[in-house]
């Protein structure tokens, strides 16, 4: 995911983040005592063939990315369900892939054709059809990703209300608008975030340096999805990663529940941000999970 990494001036950025919204602390406040919190880390596809000979052995073949990634990390943001319908078979061969990773989750993005193309119009066999092989993983499914067009704005609120109205609730489920008049105006602020409160679905926090303003701060459930964009400064990337960690420390006091975090370094990505991430939520936040950098020493 490249949005919002061009023309951004580092001399001048602010990596601070915005206060929580007053959504998110009601969120909190009504937040019932839970287990233990469950949290999640990865990357936003597996094949990254600069990863073979780090990562990945030397001479992987592409159909063996993803049982080498499942070793380093427990989550993926599968954004193959987005490009083009994936069949249950193909669903079913990736689940085996990491049969013996009980915790691992795949995080499927829904296909362009009911968000991009038909804009939710007429979408009831494709909804269905996703909603049908994505069962397929079974315990190996996490949340569901819906991110609306750059252009759909709140003129098409009510197709969208509609849509979110009619999908079922067994699912956990999160959405990323992108459009700017979202956050330009109060009004359509509250509508989104009120009806994403209302049908207990998560919004997600998109953090990338080009575009401020997709970092609303608003969560609607106990529950954090969140996308950050490296900005190509490593220094300044790392200020922000220290950011994340002291919210979602405060965040895990107050009654967060989970948090999927996937880290979007382009095309190539370096193991550093992902080692550093972890390790920094590992020692604040008392958790364990792997390092995948440290994995391969």
């Amino acid at each position: 995911m490249h949005f919002g990494r061009n023309e951004i001036d580092i001399t001048n950025f602010d990596h601070h983040l915005p206060a929580d919204s007053v959504r998110t602390l009601r969120v909190f406040e009504n937040a019932e005592p839970v287990g233990d919190f469950e949290a999640f880390v990865g990357a936003p596809k597996w094949g990254y063939k600069n990863w073979i000979g780090s990562l990945y052995p030397k001479g992987t073949k592409d159909a063996d990315f993803l049982r080498n990634y499942a070793r380093y990390f427990n989550t993926v943001e599968l954004g193959a369900t987005f490009y083009q319908p994936q069949p249950r078979e193909r669903i079913a061969a990736w689940k085996e892939m990491v049969q013996d990773i009980p915790d691992f989750k795949f995080c499927p993005k829904f296909p362009q054709s009911i968000t991009h193309i038909r804009r939710f119009r007429n979408v009831e066999e494709q909804t269905n059809e996703f909603y049908t092989n994505i069962s397929v993983f079974g315990k190996h499914l996490g949340p569901l990703f819906l991110q609306l067009a750059d252009n759909f704005s709140p003129k098409s609120f009510p197709e969208l209300r509609s849509y979110l109205s009619s999908l079922p609730s067994d699912a956990p489920l999160y959405i990323e608008v992108r459009n700017k008049s979202w956050f330009a105006a109060e009004e359509h602020r509250n509508s989104l975030f009120n009806l994403l409160s209302d049908l207990n679905i998560g919004a997600v926090i998109s953090d990338t340096a080009g575009r401020r303003d997709c970092l609303h701060m608003e969560l609607t459930v106990p529950h954090a999805f969140i996308r950050f964009v490296n900005c190509g400064d490593e220094r300044t990337d790392l200020l922000r990663l220290d950011e994340w960690v002291k919210r979602l420390k405060a965040w895990k006091q107050t009654g967060l529940r989970s948090l999927y975090f996937f880290i979007h370094a382009g095309d190539a990505p370096s193991l550093s941000l992902y080692d550093y991430l972890i390790d920094s939520l590992n020692r604040e936040l008392s958790l364990k999970i792997q390092i995948p950098g440290q994995s391969l020493k």
